[in-house]
């Protein structure tokens, strides 16, 4: 199969490349490395470099190409404040795409869209799909935008909107925090909240299914079922890299939900897919690359302080 991934070299994209490689794929990966790491481009991959927004860049990843399917795992998250950047990449890029695909008669799209869809409070818990858009976020403003024109342009498409994906190559929210404080020596914090946490080999699981034709067009929730405080997310990260070093609760504020947690039961019929990966391991997994790679900067809402 012939296959175009956009954000091909980040944390989620990249693997997946991987993946399809190995599996005799033909990819294309598109990537402006604004978080995407030269080092992640899957061997045996062909590579564009620039933005999704640039007309010019997607003629030769998606007309020239000519991808039976499209996955798109592009987008701009590292600085809340970035407002036209967000915009471009994730509300017009994800337009352009759409439009470029359908004219280039690509059968299906697969997109990763964010749980920030719900708002910082959502209504529910577990967050069911007919949960109201509440996106508050330029970055989940824009995705959210981004998911709709993709819904708007009439492709068949399977849109995931994602719990907190963790693994190795992963550089955003707290796991590799709190990786990259504990081996500098560095005091951590847990705020008293529960958060949804998925092993990115599992996200891949339910991908490749959306990919191989699995799954009636729609929105589905990638979520492993449960949540876990940030406290015991904390504990498998010192526990996995051997630290016996206290952590500092914080209560929540009034902006931070007590939970987020997405309901998953769309995906389990349709796909017959459950997250399997139990967290101490997928913990375990992620330490080991960190120790290998490094951590040198990550992205996080957590405001940390030295």
């Amino acid at each position: 199969m012939r296959i175009t991934i956009t954000g091909g070299a980040g944390f989620i994209g990249s693997q997946l490349a991987d993946r399809l490689v190995e599996r005799g794929d033909e990819v294309t990966i598109v990537d402006n490395f604004a978080t995407g790491l030269p080092a992640s481009v899957s061997d045996g991959a062909s590579l564009v470099v620039g933005s999704i927004a640039d007309e010019e860049v997607l003629d030769e990843a998606v007309d020239r190409f000519r991808p039976e399917l499209v996955v798109h795992c592009a987008a701009s998250y590292r600085d809340p404040d970035a407002w036209e950047e967000d915009v471009r990449t994730n509300a017009l890029g994800s337009a352009l795409l759409a439009q470029q695909a359908l004219r280039a008669g690509v059968r299906r799209l697969v997109y990763f869209q964010t749980a920030l869809c719900y708002g910082h409070l959502p209504l529910q818990a577990p967050i069911r799909l007919d949960h109201p858009l509440r996106p508050e976020s330029s970055y989940a403003i824009s995705k959210t935008a981004g998911e709709q024109y993709i819904a708007l342009s009439g492709l068949d498409y399977v849109s995931l909107r994602l719990a907190n994906v963790y693994g190795p190559r992963n550089l955003s929210g707290p796991v590799p925090t709190f990786f990259q404080r504990l081996a500098a020596g560095k005091a951590c914090f847990a705020v008293d909240t529960r958060r949804d946490f998925v092993y990115v080999d599992d996200l891949l699981d339910v991908a490749l299914r959306a990919i191989d034709g699995a799954g009636a067009p729609g929105v589905y929730h990638v979520s492993s079922g449960s949540d876990i405080s940030i406290r015991e997310l904390y504990d498998a990260v010192a526990a996995a890299m051997g630290v016996d070093q206290p952590v500092e609760e914080r209560p929540r504020g009034e902006d931070d939900a007590p939970t987020i947690l997405l309901d998953p039961a769309r995906t389990i019929e349709e796909f017959g897919w459950r997250a399997r990966t139990p967290l101490a391991e997928g913990i375990r997994r992620a330490i080991e690359w960190y120790a290998e790679h490094g951590v040198e900067q990550t992205y996080t809402h957590l405001r940390l302080e030295d």
